[in-house]
């Protein structure tokens, strides 16, 4: 775990990082591998109170979702990761680039409302599907935090990604 020093080489080591991840996040072999892993992230991420992924610490925005499965109205959790947009948190269900949406996506089209948690500190959301000229504009957002969204959606075989804008209530 890298610790902030006051010399700025913590910040520098740290965007480098993130360039790389950010790179390999472009590859098959890392979204086949991050399907695998994520069930192990939601464990860590849940037990760490958000502070610690499969991945060690980072700087990419990630927050846990908890909604409410539309068929089973159990908690479903997902690692996901954000962008900002005002107060809102802003999410994609890309699914690593798959054919078909993820089931999170579903249950918050069935039931929006749902539980955020963002560096172990949980809120109530609300989410929106994003259309139009808004969807466009946050995956544009969404895409500067993690650019392989754009891969993602050239990978989906003509799924648009669905979009959420959250708004804690």
């Amino acid at each position: 775990m890298l610790i902030s020093r006051a010399d700025g080489r913590h910040n520098a080591a740290m965007s480098r990082y993130s360039a790389l991840v950010q790179r390999l996040g472009h590859q098959r072999w890392f979204a086949t591998m991050g399907r695998w892993i994520t069930p192990l992230d939601r464990w860590l991420q849940r037990r760490t109170r958000g502070k610690l992924t499969t991945a060690g610490w980072h700087p990419l925005p990630y927050l846990l979702i908890t909604t409410t499965g539309r068929r089973t109205g159990q908690p479903r959790t997902q690692p996901l990761l954000y962008a900002r947009d005002g107060d809102d948190y802003v999410v994609v269900g890309s699914n690593w680039g798959q054919a078909h949406h993820p089931a999170w996506t579903a249950n918050l089209l069935a039931r929006p409302d749902a539980v955020v948690s963002v560096d172990g500190r949980a809120a109530p959301v609300r989410a929106v599907l994003a259309e139009g000229e808004d969807r466009e504009r946050l995956l544009t957002e969404l895409a500067r935090v993690w650019p392989a969204y754009r891969t993602y959606q050239r990978r989906a075989a003509g799924r648009d990604l669905r979009v959420f804008r959250l708004t804690t209530n």
